[in-house]
């Protein structure tokens, strides 16, 4: 290394080549050349030592000649960690020169023991073949002894010995300590600000201080909050230790006790233990359940608290004890009574409530009889309609008729199999099945059970819930009805099980065969008239915060909705008008205050409702030539049709137009093979 000018220095090599180093301004100490060596993360501090690690080709290259040639690098962190290849501005400008002190190769990496020496200013930088050499110039401490720093030195102590005692985890303590007790206030700082648990930038920060009080202060500042955080984490420690150490102790006296007690003969059994018992003894169970129970009370009685089988075992039991084996309703199956209710909850559907009527009549004789006291009949009633005709209201009116506990399970679109026999107990999160867990939730064990939209059960790899739901309506096997999680067979001959669908056609077959059918066709419109002024009328009001002298709707307005505002079998819709109408009669008393009543005429339903939906047709007075009168039924009631003829020459084949199903199709070729075969009769050609 020569002295070429005031500023510049150059470095000469071997083969002739030199790289000259031009200073920017004159450096106050004096300059040298060093190897310059980057750190990702991490500081290094004078009178400290540290274990690297380096991975960089170059990085590697400069440990290694520096080791050979017993020679110091200087080190320096990066502002940014996530550079591979850093370069000169993405440097801190004050490092530290340090001395390889031992290195070990580990696969494509070098582990390497450095002690930092001085602390540096980085004045220029170069690059030479990948290599950065670095001009830098040493930065002397600036320390004035006087009492502030004698206390500033011993707070600092105080506090690391603190942070020590608190469980501080990267630090040596024995060696630690030993060097504090003998080091000077500039290496006690560097020491104490090596091991402080902060980021990158401030441990840089305390490098760059020359001046040592403010240096002190800010290490001292920062153990203050390290501290407090360690303690905070003891406390948090000690109380998980302290709860964990008493549920051990009190787990170990525990079973010391018990061991006593059963060595003296004086064992007593646990308060929960003892409570299950005497809530088994109250529950009433058969025989064969109550056999079971008590022996899964006899394991669990057993078994340690901590053992998770405890909670799988004790739910079990509580769910044997809720049930109600031997708890029934006390059914009304006085007819005028049924009778009486039925008329009040429903208008029409007469041949409904015959059938209604018939069943509770044969129960009541059924009954009557000792043998069968209480059991219900064999006999799974299926209501099946369109939406909207009173299925479910029906079977409401029904339990309230028997003054039985009415319950409802919705079977749409139901695809696992375990919704209805429930999971195994092996299996973590096992329950009841859906039609005991309602059994248990009514209390009794005679409701009325209504399986609502049965003919919307899926199936997937889950299972098959419609071939489940056989057991559960066959009267003959349905009284040891056995669910997966009870693993015990349940009586559901008591329950009158009520079904409900839109059709038919979608219930497997072996499930349609135990369900005795009962049609909801529909209402007529005279039978909608009565129920709007009986019910919608009565309900809508209540819904909409009006009373009757707020809205008069007449005979002849609702028999207008009916006709020209819906086509339904059901009155659904026709509660929606309702429901719309009550609305425009509330937004007008809301908003006005001299509002007296609202009265709807014939007239005003197109500008509340808008225009008329349906029209209705009527048959002509007289034949027409080529025009046929047809009727056609749906499930919103009967139309007529008129079908139209034309004849026309050609070979004898019939044209058929419109979007006509293959009924249609074969009923338009039936009857032309009937003109074909009476042609002589009919004077045809």
């Amino acid at each position: 290394l020569t002295r070429q000018a005031e500023h510049n220095f150059c470095i000469s090599e071997p083969k002739g080549m030199a790289i000259v180093l031009t200073l920017p301004k004159k450096p106050e100490g004096n300059i040298r050349i060093l190897p310059l060596i980057t750190l990702k993360e991490g500081v290094i501090f004078p009178d400290t030592e540290a274990i690297l690690t380096f991975g960089r080709p170059a990085s590697i290259d400069d440990v290694n000649e520096a080791v050979q040639m017993n020679s110091e690098v200087c080190f320096v962190s990066q502002k940014n960690s996530k550079t591979i290849d850093p370069k000169p501005e993405n440097l801190y400008q004050v490092g530290t020169i340090c001395r390889i002190i031992k290195t070990l190769p580990v696969n494509d990496e070098l582990h390497a023991i450095v002690k930092g020496l001085k602390r540096v200013r980085i004045h220029q930088i170069e690059i030479q073949a990948g290599r950065l050499l670095a001009a830098v110039s040493t930065l002397p401490d600036e320390v004035e002894e006087n009492q502030e720093l004698i206390a500033l030195i011993n707070h600092v102590s105080s506090e690391i010995k603190k942070a020590i005692n608190l469980g501080k985890n990267n630090i040596e303590v024995p060696t630690f300590m030993k060097l504090i007790s003998t080091a000077s206030p500039v290496e006690i700082s560097h020491q104490i600000a090596s091991v402080l648990n902060i980021k990158n930038g401030p441990k840089q920060s305390l490098l760059e201080e020359i001046d040592l009080k403010k240096r002190l202060t800010r290490i001292s500042e920062c153990l203050s909050e390290e501290v407090k955080i360690l303690q905070i984490e003891r406390k948090i420690s000690d109380k998980t230790q302290k709860k964990f150490d008493n549920n051990m102790r009190e787990a170990v006296l525990r079973e010391r006790m018990r061991t006593i007690q059963k060595e003296l003969g004086e064992l007593e059994e646990d308060s929960d233990i003892k409570e299950l018992r005497e809530k088994i003894k109250a529950a009433k169970l058969p025989e064969m359940v109550l056999e079971k129970t008590n022996k899964e009370l006899e394991r669990l009685a057993k078994l340690s608290v901590h053992n998770p089988e405890t909670g799988y075992i004790r739910g079990w039991i509580e769910t044997i004890i809720e049930l109600p084996w031997s708890k029934s309703d006390e059914s009304n199956l006085n007819l005028a009574h049924a009778e009486n209710v039925l008329n009040q909850d429903h208008y029409g559907l007469e041949k409904v409530k015959e059938r209604i009527l018939e069943y509770i009549a044969v129960l009541k004789l059924k009954s009557a009889q000792k043998k069968s006291e209480g059991k219900s009949i064999p006999i799974i009633l299926c209501f099946v309609g369109p939406p909207g005709v009173g299925k479910t209201s029906v079977g409401k009116s029904i339990g309230r008729a028997l003054g039985r506990k009415f319950v409802k399970m919705s079977l749409g679109g139901m695809r696992d199999e375990a919704e209805i026999r429930g999971h195994r107990r092996t299996y973590v999160g096992a329950m009841p099945g859906r039609v005991i867990q309602l059994i248990k939730d009514a209390g009794t064990n005679n409701p009325v059970f209504m399986l609502d939209e049965i003919d919307k059960v899926g199936n997937d790899f889950r299972g098959d819930p419609s071939s489940a739901l056989l057991e559960v309506l066959d009267p003959e096997q349905n009284a040891t009805f056995q669910d997966h999680y009870l693993d015990l067979p349940f009586d559901l001959s008591h329950v009158v099980f009520i079904t409900t669908a839109n059709v038919l056609d979608t219930i497997p077959p072996a499930l349609r065969d135990r369900l005795e059918v009962i049609e909801f066709t529909g209402y007529t419109e005279v039978e909608k008239l009565n129920i709007g002024q009986k019910y919608l009328l009565e309900k809508e009001l209540v819904n909409n915060a009006l009373t009757k002298e707020d809205i008069i709707i007449n005979t002849a307005t609702l028999k207008s909705i009916i006709k020209y505002y819906t086509r339904e079998a059901g009155v659904r819709n026709f509660d929606r008008l309702i429901a719309t109408v009550m609305r425009k009669a509330a937004m007008k008393k809301a908003k006005s205050k001299t509002f007296k009543k609202f009265t709807l005429t014939p007239g005003q339903l197109n500008e509340v409702l808008g225009p008329k939906r349906f029209t209705h047709t009527l048959a002509e007075k007289s034949d027409q030539v080529g025009i046929a009168t047809g009727l056609a039924y749906t499930q919103a009631g009967g139309d007529i049709l008129f079908i139209e003829v034309v004849t026309m020459p050609g070979k004898g084949n019939i044209t058929l137009t419109g979007q006509l199903g293959s009924v249609m199709k074969e009923s338009a070729r039936a009857a032309l093979s009937y003109v074909r075969s009476h042609a002589k009769k009919l004077g045809l050609d």
